[in-house]
Formats: structure tokens, C-alpha cells, sequence
């Protein structure tokens, strides 16, 4: 894959040039995909490689190639259209980009020169599975608790399993996502001399899910987006006080779940 400054090539071809899909149209090729037609598969296949590009794009500081990242890629969005819930009232490409970075995450754990224990790595891989199984099953986010639930260990073994196998991420590597409210890795970093330990940053992933959707958006627009508290009150459709009132709120109910 060679990367430009305005398009992406893939073995010679430019995929600027790779068709595009409207809500309707992947809404009817799943439709067909469910009743076993396997040209809508590969419609819907050709359709959604732009965005197995735009996740590919987020590991390509990590010295990968990316042709092999495409392709791990393309795996991740094969398994999204075979497991999709064409009942459920969500997005396929909401459903399709966890599928996608899961793949492409297990790809990069696969090849991590760390030596991990057999019994160690077996628990983390268990968990992720379980983990995309209750996401496809509640189409949300699952709690380590509810992970460590479903698998019968405890808490904290499902923790240093996924810590074992973790490797270096950039800090613009989204961590929690709810309706478009995207937290990033930068957006959870302490005191650069010290470590922050996994559970804080789990009992913050958790305090963050308990917010109230108003208080998610407001933290999103102010500290991913950038927006000053003016705009925020002024795209939200309240005053600046409120806004300010609510911020404030907000983090505070996190210090305290934490």
C-alpha cells in the first residue's frame, strides 16, 4: 500500500476511484447478505474498503505494513458484515470499526517480540473475545466486570491478562466512544514521571459511562474537539453559565468514581 497526500493505492490502484455506499444501499445489501446472496457480499465487501482504510490509517506510526494491516483489516470488516444485526437500530459502520481495530489489534498482539505466558495470553484472548461477543450482543461497550463475569474469573485477572498483552498505542488512539463522544488515550494522561495503573484508567472509562448523555457531549466538544465553552453553549442551545455549570459537574462526578 503507498500512502499520498491526497489519495491511498493499493497494488497500483487508486482508491479514490472505489465505490461508495449510501445508508440505503448497505441497508438493502445486508438485507440480501442475511437471505445467503454472495454477490452482496462482495458489493458490500468493495463498498466499506474506505473504511478499512481510515482505521489502517490510525496504526501507520507503528512500522507495520500496511498492506498486511489492510488486509487484517478487511478480515475484521468480512466478520462485521457476517455478524451484523440487521435488526438492531445502529450503523453498520458504528458496528463494523471496533470489528475492524479488534482484528488489526490482535494482528499487532500476534506479532509483539514480548514474551507473554501461555495461560496469560489465553485469558486476554478469551476476554476478547467475550468482549465482542457482549458488544454484538448489547451493541455497547462492556465493563471489565461484565467481561470477567462472562469468562468466570475475577476482575483483576482479566486486567493483567490484557495488560500482559498490550503493546505501546499513540495518544490519539480513541479508549471510549459513545455516540460519537470519542475520549482519547491523551485525554487520560497524568504526570508524564509516574505510571498510571490500569484500573484507574478503567474506573475512568466506567465513570465517564455514567455521565448523562448532555454531560458526555459537553465534555467531547470542550476537550476532544477543542470548542471554547461559548461555542459549546452555542451548538448545544443553552447558556454559557449552564455549560460551565455542567463541565464542571461532570468531571467532578468522575474524580469522585475514581
Amino acid at each position: 500500500m503507498r500512502l499520498y497526500v491526497n489519495k491511498v493505492e493499493i497494488c497500483g490502484v487508486n482508491t479514490a476511484k472505489l465505490a461508495t455506499l449510501k445508508e440505503k444501499e448497505k441497508e438493502e445489501l445486508l438485507r440480501r447478505v442475511k437471505d445467503g446472496d454472495q454477490d452482496a457480499r462482495e458489493q458490500l465487501i468493495s463498498g466499506n474498503l474506505r473504511l478499512v482504510l481510515s482505521v489502517v490509517q490510525k496504526f501507520t506510526n507503528r512500522g507495520e505494513n500496511l498492506d498486511d494491516l489492510f488486509q487484517v483489516g478487511c478480515i475484521g470488516l468480512i466478520k462485521s458484515i457476517d455478524n451484523f444485526d440487521i435488526s438492531q437500530n445502529v450503523r453498520f459502520s458504528t458496528y463494523a470499526v471496533p470489528m475492524i481495530i479488534g482484528e488489526i489489534r490482535r494482528y499487532l498482539r500476534d506479532n509483539n517480540s514480548i514474551r507473554v505466558s501461555r495461560s496469560m495470553r489465553d485469558t486476554a484472548y478469551k476476554a476478547l473475545q467475550a468482549r465482542e461477543r457482549l458488544l454484538g450482543e448489547n451493541l455497547k461497550e462492556p465493563t471489565v466486570g461484565e467481561v470477567a463475569e462472562e469468562l468466570g474469573v475475577h476482575r483483576e485477572d482479566v486486567v493483567l491478562a490484557l495488560e500482559a498483552i498490550v503493546e505501546p498505542i499513540s495518544l490519539y488512539e480513541p479508549v471510549y466512544s459513545d455516540g460519537g463522544d470519542t475520549i482519547f488515550v491523551m485525554d487520560q494522561v497524568g504526570d508524564p514521571s509516574g505510571d498510571r495503573d490500569w484500573m484507574d484508567e478503567i474506573a475512568f472509562r466506567e465513570a465517564v459511562d455514567h455521565l448523562g448523555d448532555r454531560e458526555k457531549k459537553i465534555l467531547s466538544l470542550r476537550f476532544v474537539t477543542g470548542k471554547t465553552q461559548m461555542e459549546v453553549a452555542k451548538e448545544i442551545g443553552i447558556s454559557q453559565a449552564q455549560v460551565s455549570r455542567l463541565e464542571k459537574g461532570a468531571l467532578e462526578k468522575i474524580k469522585k468514581q475514581i
